[in-house]
């Protein structure tokens, strides 16, 4: 269906999760990429171990748990919509083998002698009856969450706090970027239980305003930037990483290194959907997709965070052009 209203809809009446998975192809069109792993949810189910506290061996929230409450929290909020199951991408395996099996050499462990979990997980859910279009890309509204182990002290008991990121926003359904922005990301979240996670994700869902965000996304679609201007973006990107502490307190955060502006120079010529045009220019939304584009090179611990700044860096680029406050990326 089309999306209208500018806030989602309440609560409560259960709705089938599609029998088919989200779509999956091939690395090229994954939210993520960059040293992970596709895995299904039966297999994180099935075959992952769970991590548990040390003093008290009480497991920690599952990367499952954490799915599972995401999808039974957007079953009661979006009632009626059509939602597609997790698309799951997995890094930093931890291994590890039965008692029975501590002596063997790791060639000879069968299956069922070996123990396996990730300890970072990120997962997208895509709800394809809300939707939108920019620029002739289609959108479908996503939810989803990272979890990493990392960030947890697992050398404590249980009821310590558990560190979770969760998100709802938008994909482009061109590319499968994703358009997350600070409305809709809450990337510190802490908590000690499974009833704290399901509140924390229906307050973000059930806050969260879509059409709000649209209308600032299909604003970017209508400015433009010279090749000269373009330049010295990339230019002024570049110099941002090696500027000193005190300079850059006042210029506007850029979370993008070296390796992915030089992707979003190629693609700023190369890229089927969000090249430049044949004078050289690009509009805002353009090059706000050659930036999310970037980001799927970026690791599971930081990918979101990287997605909001994507967004805030070219809406200030925006606010430059337009006169508002002065652009350091443009002068």
């Amino acid at each position: 269906m089309e999306f209208i209203n500018n806030s989602l809809p309440a609560v409560i009446n259960p709705v089938i999760i599609a029998d088919e998975p989200a779509e999956e192809t091939n690395s090229d069109t994954q939210f993520i990429e960059a040293n992970t792993l596709s895995i299904k949810h039966d297999e994180l189910i099935n075959h992952h171990i769970i991590p548990v506290f040390v003093k008290d061996n009480e497991p920690v929230i599952s990367q499952n748990d954490f799915i599972q409450t995401m999808q039974d929290t957007a079953l009661e909020i979006f009632e009626g919509e059509r939602i597609l199951k997790p698309v799951i991408r997995v890094s930093h395996p931890i291994k590890g083998r039965i008692p029975e099996a501590r002596n063997k050499p790791a060639n000879e462990l069968i299956d069922n002698e070996k123990t396996l979990y990730y300890e970072r997980m990120a997962f997208t859910i895509e709800i394809p009856s809300i939707a939108d279009s920019i620029d002739g890309n289609e959108l479908s509204l996503t939810i989803g969450g990272v979890k990493s182990h990392a960030s947890d002290n697992l050398y404590n008991k249980k009821g310590s706090d558990e560190h979770f990121k969760i998100f709802i926003g938008f994909q482009n359904k061109v590319c499968t970027n994703m358009c997350i922005w600070t409305d809709g990301l809450q990337s510190e979240l802490r908590v000690q239980n499974i009833g704290q996670l399901k509140g924390a994700i229906h307050t973000l869902l059930q806050s969260y305003n879509s059409g709000y965000q649209l209308f600032h996304l299909k604003q970017l679609a209508q400015y433009y930037i010279t090749e000269q201007q373009f330049a010295l973006v990339i230019g002024r990107c570049r110099l941002y990483q090696h500027l000193e502490a005190t300079v850059k307190k006042d210029i506007p955060v850029l979370k993008f290194g070296d390796n992915q502006i030089n992707a979003i120079c190629k693609d700023y010529f190369r890229d089927t959907s969000f090249c430049k045009d044949a004078n050289g220019n690009i509009n805002l939304w353009k090059l706000y997709n050659l930036f999310t584009g970037s980001n799927k090179s970026s690791y599971i611990d930081n990918f979101l965070e990287k997605s909001v700044n994507a967004y805030n860096f070219v809406e200030q680029i925006k606010w430059g052009l337009e006169g508002k406050q002065e652009s350091w990326y443009l002068n």
